[in-house]
């Protein structure tokens, strides 16, 4: 039984020079799946009118905010905004195409969150 575990420890790429960029590569990844998550949310509240002008406002603020570190973050570690859309193979991409991060608007008015490239939801 130790042939697969040595089978999986080979496989499993563990050099010190790229590690802390993988790790943080990984982790921004998962940040950004959650910040489109949450980016398509306050889309979706904003048609159904669920919000006010200025809870619009804040939320189109934060999300730019938001938008802007994470682009900070991925020039701290040598990483692309691009770089964080995973290939699962046969599924496609993790991240959406129509709200990418590298189109995403770094100047899009902040009490219109509707005006992203993401555009609402379909459903």
């Amino acid at each position: 039984m130790s042939a697969p575990s040595g089978a999986a420890a080979q496989r499993l790429r563990t050099d010190p020079d790229t590690v802390e960029r993988d790790l943080a590569k990984l982790v921004l990844t998962v940040v950004e799946l959650l910040r489109q998550l949450m980016e398509r949310q306050a889309l979706h509240r904003v048609d159904k009118g669920d919000l006010t002008e200025e809870q619009e406002e804040r939320v189109g603020m934060t999300l730019m905010i938001l938008q802007r570190r994470m682009e900070e973050m991925c020039d701290r570690h040598g990483l692309r905004m691009a770089d964080l859309n995973l290939d699962l193979g046969p599924l496609g991409t993790l991240l959406s195409p129509a709200s990418a991060p590298a189109s995403a608007p770094a100047g899009s008015p902040a009490g219109s969150p509707a005006g992203s490239p993401a555009g609402p939801p379909s459903r």
